[in-house]
């Protein structure tokens, strides 16, 4: 049974990021992920997770200058300095919170993102964190939510993950992603299980709870989770169509449980 993680920087956005913790362990979550913690002391974060009974499944290294329209650096050349300063950031944290995933963003075409760099940041990340029991992982995004985003395929980043040839380098599938750009999400989840260390959902069009559009079978396709062996998590990264509580029906509609 597929094992779910509240996405806080997503649900319970009408609370302050620290009392979101809570709120997730009283709805029924186990874990949480979330964008970035580098605003909150870690010890702050340590004990909302430690009160609340809930693991830190996934956060983001530091994605450069998010206000200024950057959406990470790893593929960015002439930041390879800025970039190792962010994996050492990222791994104190995922250190003091007990995270075992990163996720890595690559950054957009038009701020010159590129393939070479990408590999080679990836390869530092990958082998400081091998160090910590750490893995990095990539995520292809559609270039709908997020114009210009380097990378966009599952093939393409499978690609990469190949030509880095670390143990601890895994794909973070995000199934609306994958169904915005290239669809065929249910042959995909078999296709790319093997090197899948974390899934996200979300519905589209909207990017609401699962399954409200019927665009997507999410019954089938956490079922499909289940049966190729996956034994991580699914982060909930979502934007409720109305308040966090109110949305969280989809569970008992797709059969499966938060826990």
């Amino acid at each position: 049974m597929p094992r779910f993680a509240a996405n806080l920087s997503f649900l319970f956005t009408d609370l302050p990021f620290l009392d979101r913790f809570e709120a997730a362990a009283k709805a029924g979550f186990k874990g949480v992920e979330f964008m970035f913690p580098y605003a909150t002391p870690a010890n702050e974060i340590r004990t909302r997770l430690d009160a609340n009974g809930l693991e830190l499944v996934l956060f983001n290294l530091p994605p450069g200058h998010w206000d200024k329209g950057e959406r990470g650096f790893a593929a960015l050349p002439g930041r390879e300095d800025e970039f190792a300063s962010a994996v050492d950031l990222a791994l104190t944290y995922a250190d003091a919170l007990g995270c075992r995933r990163l996720h890595a963003m690559a950054g957009l075409t038009d701020h010159g993102a590129t393939r070479e760099v990408y590999v080679a940041n990836l390869r530092l990340a990958a082998a400081w964190a091998a160090e910590q029991g750490v893995d990095i992982l990539i995520e292809p995004i559609n270039t709908r939510d997020m114009p210009g985003y380097f990378l966009t395929r599952t093939s393409d980043a499978a690609d990469i993950i190949a030509e880095v040839d670390a143990s601890n380098l895994g794909l973070q599938f995000d199934l609306y992603h994958r169904h915005i750009m290239e669809g065929g999400v249910e042959a995909a989840i078999a296709e790319f299980a093997t090197i899948t260390r974390h899934y996200q959902c979300a519905d589209p069009p909207d990017r609401g709870e699962p399954g409200g559009s019927g665009e997507l079978d999410y019954a089938a396709l956490f079922r499909a989770i289940d049966a190729s062996g996956h034994k991580g998590w699914i982060g909930c990264e979502y934007k409720p169509r109305g308040e966090t509580l109110a949305g969280l029906g989809w569970p008992a509609a797709c059969d499966v449980t938060l826990a």
